[in-house]
């Protein structure tokens, strides 16, 4: 793969945010050296390193509902290399819609000769292991994990811990294109081999994301993505003192994270769990706040922002999903948090009462936010989960 080598890198305390660096090439060929003015603009990432961090890399696709034609494609675009986790909320009663995913899943993999993992959000062995370990941060009252999209990606986390990977990438199940997901994949792969820190997180953000009306129209920017990237825009500069555009991906479901990093992290549930990310990683280690990790500082924190050549269509979920599911937890993540002063504040309740998000009296949610994973004991968790992990094969037969 070719890409721009990071143009431009803005320094908030002890964390590194690149600017977007744009994929130019997805294949470049084979292994051999760079002219050296070439060197300078461009980096080429050869496909024996790709090869070796998607190795060491679990691909989660947390899905509920989603359509079996939508998955079946996703997850044939996964590179083959990678582990393939699947964290389904989908329906089990009316029609047993994750037994579907389950046996679709099944024969990708039988066909394939590849390995996967499947489990359902609530299952109960799951959430007795994280009770077992003194997890209990996302579970509900009725001691199964709680809906939400957070808190099934911190389930995959904590099983691609089991599986001792090193990094772990999210792509969701309503992609129409394989080709995408592949692309993803190796995006993540790429921002990893280029990282000078063990702390690292590699964003993606979609070249174009198709709109279809009359005829189809390549939009760059979605509604919820580019109001939430201006208020954390305007979070920044109103600490560094200088006005900045560098985050151009706030919402990306389309991101994947070293484990090291993963497990320090403070949590929101639901759909503020994309900017949340950020914002924990700002208040840990921008320098603003008292750093959470000194010894971490040291290393910095470095965010990737990758600009892919596949568009990204998905399925439309209607504009109360973008306001209420969204936007409003979203920009709640940025509110409430502790860095976020007076200006931004302001702009953030102007964005939402012109989207008719909240009352004139009203203030975004506070985001019901979630203890950093290292808080778990992996051992007990692991001692548990061990004795099921076959179950959760996809090759593995229900009887």
């Amino acid at each position: 793969m070719r890409i721009e080598s990071p143009r431009y890198t803005e320094r908030f305390g002890s964390v590194r945010i690149n600017d977007v660096q744009q994929v130019l090439e997805l294949d470049s060929g084979r292994a051999k050296e760079l002219p050296p003015q070439e060197n300078i603009a461009v980096q080429k990432i050869e496909e024996d390193a790709i090869k070796d961090f998607e190795e060491k890399m679990a691909i989660v696709i947390p899905t509920k509902d989603e359509k079996l034609k939508l998955f079946e494609g996703v997850i044939s675009g996964v590179p083959h290399e990678c582990l393939i986790i699947v964290v389904s909320n989908s329906q089990r009663r009316r029609v047993d819609r994750f037994r579907m995913e389950k046996d679709a899943l099944n024969q990708f993999c039988h066909f394939t000769h590849r390995e996967a993992l499947i489990i359902h959000q609530k299952d109960p062995i799951l959430a007795r292991a994280l009770a077992e370990a003194g997890y209990t941060d996302i579970l509900g009252e009725d001691e199964l994990i709680r809906d939400g999209k957070a808190e099934g990606m911190l389930a995959a986390i904590f099983i691609a811990m089991v599986a001792k990977k090193d990094f772990v990438g999210f792509i969701d199940a309503d992609n129409y294109f394989p080709g995408a997901v592949w692309e993803y994949a190796r995006c993540y792969a790429t921002g990893f081999s280029m990282a000078k820190s063990p702390y690292s997180m590699v964003r993606v953000l979609w070249r174009y994301k198709p709109k279809i009306s009359a005829g189809m129209f390549f939009k760059r920017w979605g509604r919820v993505s580019e109001i939430t990237n201006k208020c954390m825009n305007s979070l920044i500069s109103n600490k560094t003192g200088f006005e900045t555009a560098i985050i151009k991906t706030g919402n990306a479901g389309e991101h994947a994270m070293s484990l090291r990093l993963a497990e320090i992290l403070t949590y929101a549930s639901g759909y503020a769990v994309e900017s949340q990310e950020l914002i924990s990683i700002f208040e840990g280690f921008g320098g603003v706040l008292p750093m959470a990790h000194p010894t971490i500082a040291k290393h910095g924190v470095e965010i990737f922002q990758t600009g892919t050549r596949n568009p990204h269509l998905h399925e439309e979920k209607g504009g109360h999903h973008l306001l209420v599911e969204m936007l409003l937890p979203s920009l709640g993540a940025i509110y409430h948090s502790p860095l976020c002063e007076k200006e931004t504040k302001q702009l953030i309740i102007s964005e939402l009462l012109q989207q008719n998000a909240i009352q004139p009296d009203e203030e975004p949610p506070k985001p019901r936010l979630i203890t950093p994973l290292r808080a778990i004991n992996l051992k007990k968790f692991t001692a548990v989960m061990a004795e099921h992990m076959k179950s959760y094969s996809a090759l593995e037969e229900e009887e």
